[in-house]
This record gives structure tokens, C-alpha cells and sequence, in this order.
């Protein structure tokens, strides 16, 4: 049995060429294509695809978002996404969309087919290349994290104990809720095991958070 492939391009000259790769191999055949998100999501509908390959930038919308309303439509289907940029931020938003593959279209030709392959057999694809410098920045994330527990709203919040102001005073000043406001406080003694302003200053201190101000 063919895999069926649901090709989703607005440039009409990459489309074509995308199918003539995809047809010209005896186990894979183009069922189908759109030029928009809005038209992927029709086609996947009718089409029943097991692998569509999604453009990342598309007159309508990106990509990127379309894949899990296409996947609504077709959750059985591999979303593989077609992208100019190799930055590893975007691959990752790619795959928490629910895309199982992130192919370069500058190596398409080369890497289409073992990309569908790839996904088809359950398995997730990314250019080696690409995935090494993904796996590096996932490394650098969590270092920093290991470093400094605290995101970047908890530093604001922080900061802004450290003075002195109220929950009411910090929900004002980040036009976030009081409940907000307290359970960033919660989270920030918990994360930093600490149990008075004075600790929150201390730390404040130390980490540079007072400066400038």
C-alpha cells in the first residue's frame, strides 16, 4: 500500500516539484495539495493523508499553527513541516505543535523521501545538523534553569518584594491579579526555599536583581 502524501505549498513551482519527488518513488503517492493553511485543512479532510508535508510561511497564516487543526482533521496523519529557517527555537515550537518532522527545504531533494520514511515508521525526523544545535540549546536551557530556578516574571516579582510593595502593589505594577501576584510569591519561596522578605532581599541582593533602580 502507497503512503499518501498531502502536500501543503503556495509557491506553485516548489509544489510541483515536491509531487515529482513524492511520485516518483513506487511506495509514496501526492494525493493532494493546498496553498494555504485554510485549504490544508479542507484537503485533509477529503484526502486522508498519512503524511502531509506543511509549509512554515504561507500567504494566510504559518504553518505552524495549522498543524493541530489539520491533525483535528486527520489525527492519524505525520505532519512533516517545511522550513527555510534552521533556527532550533522554531523546530521546537514545530514538534509541540505536533509536527513528528522538521525538514529544511534548501535539502528537500535529498531528504524528503527519508523524511517521510522516517515519520511513516513512527520515528521523528530533523536534519542531523539542525538537531545537533537543537539538542545543544536544550542543554544550555536547562543549565541556566539549574543556575536560576526563577523565570523571568518570578524575577520581576522579585524584585519588587525586595522593595518593599504589596501583592496589591505588584498585581498594579505588572497588570496581573492579586491572586496572581500571590501565587508568584508562593512559587518564588518555594523554588528558592525561603521563608521571609529578608531571605526574598538577601537573594535579591546577591543575584544583582536591585540594581539599576
Amino acid at each position: 500500500m502507497r503512503v499518501r502524501v498531502l502536500i501543503v505549498e503556495d509557491d506553485a513551482v516548489v509544489r510541483a516539484g515536491l509531487t515529482m519527488l513524492v511520485n516518483a518513488e513506487d511506495d509514496l503517492e501526492a494525493v493532494g495539495e493546498a496553498r494555504s493553511a485554510r485549504e490544508a485543512i479542507f484537503e485533509a479532510r477529503s484526502t486522508k493523508p498519512d503524511v502531509v508535508l506543511m509549509d512554515v510561511m504561507m500567504s494566510d497564516q504559518s504553518g505552524i499553527p495549522a498543524v493541530p487543526q489539520v491533525l483535528e482533521e486527520r489525527p492519524e496523519a505525520k505532519v512533516l513541516v517545511l522550513s527555510m529557517q534552521d533556527d532550533p527555537r522554531d523546530v521546537r515550537e514545530a514538534f509541540e505543535a505536533g509536527a513528528r518532522g522538521y525538514l529544511l527545504k534548501e535539502g528537500a531533494d535529498a531528504e524528503l523521501v527519508a523524511a517521510i520514511r522516517e515519520v511513516v515508521g513512527g520515528g521523528r525526523y530533523v536534519h542531523p545538523e539542525l538537531g545537533a544545535r537543537l539538542v545543544a540549546a536544550e542543554t544550555a536551557e536547562r543549565r541556566r534553569a539549574d543556575e536560576d530556578p526563577l523565570s523571568e516574571r518570578e524575577r520581576e516579582v522579585l524584585r519588587l518584594l525586595a522593595f518593599g510593595h504589596t501583592n496589591q502593589e505588584i498585581a498594579k505594577e505588572l497588570y496581573i491579579s492579586v491572586r496572581t501576584a500571590e501565587s508568584h510569591r508562593a512559587h518564588i519561596m518555594q523554588k528558592l526555599r525561603l521563608s521571609s522578605r529578608a531571605g526574598l532581599v538577601r537573594y535579591a541582593l546577591a543575584n544583582g536583581l536591585l540594581e539599576d533602580s
